[in-house]
């Protein structure tokens, strides 16, 4: 006569290997490489990597010269409009007001353009050293409180000059 118990036993044994090999079979199909062709093409992965199209991205694209100096005269840049709620200082009317502050702005502009017009312009350094005098001797020292201080600008030679010479001459031997 068989036991019902040790038949249940045995079942129970057949059921906990299967699982446990059912799972571990899962387990390593999920670490295990895909075939080819099992990820489907899209726009995204056909095209450049991802770094190169993010590097390769213009910022500036819309607006190519709006970060070039002197661009603040391009935008639409004005004195708000004084309302009925805004604030005016005591002492003064909003006529006033508004008018000292448009001579403000104006100053302000007028400010920036005469940075803009100064910009890329520079002064050939060898010319300021001749003018000054300090070639030849040390009067420019004697001519002013600031000991000819001047500020003076050295950049690569842009002129397109470059047979001239740039700097002290040289001594005949």
């Amino acid at each position: 006569k068989k036991d019902p118990i040790s038949n249940f036993s045995k079942l129970n044994n057949m059921k906990i290997t299967a699982c446990l090999i059912a799972g571990s079979v899962v387990a390593t199909s999920a670490f295990a490489p895909s075939p080819n062709g099992a990820r489907g093409v899209t726009s995204l992965n056909e095209s450049k990597p991802l770094l190169n199209r993010i590097f390769e991205m213009d910022l500036f694209a819309p607006k190519k010269d709006q970060n070039d100096y002197g661009a603040r005269n391009k935008k639409d840049m004005s004195v708000g409009k004084l309302a009925s709620n805004s604030y005016v200082p005591d002492g003064i009317t909003r006529e006033q007001y508004a008018k000292s502050r448009q001579a403000a702005a104006d100053k302000k502009k007028a400010n920036y353009q005469r940075n803009v017009n100064k910009a890329g312009v520079f002064e050939d350094y060898t010319e300021f050293y001749i003018k000054r005098g300090t070639d030849t001797n040390a009067d420019w020292k004697k001519k002013s409180n600031t000991l000819g201080h001047r500020m003076a600008k050295t950049k690569y030679d842009w002129s397109g000059d470059s047979d001239k010479q740039l700097f002290a001459k040289k001594f005949k031997k």
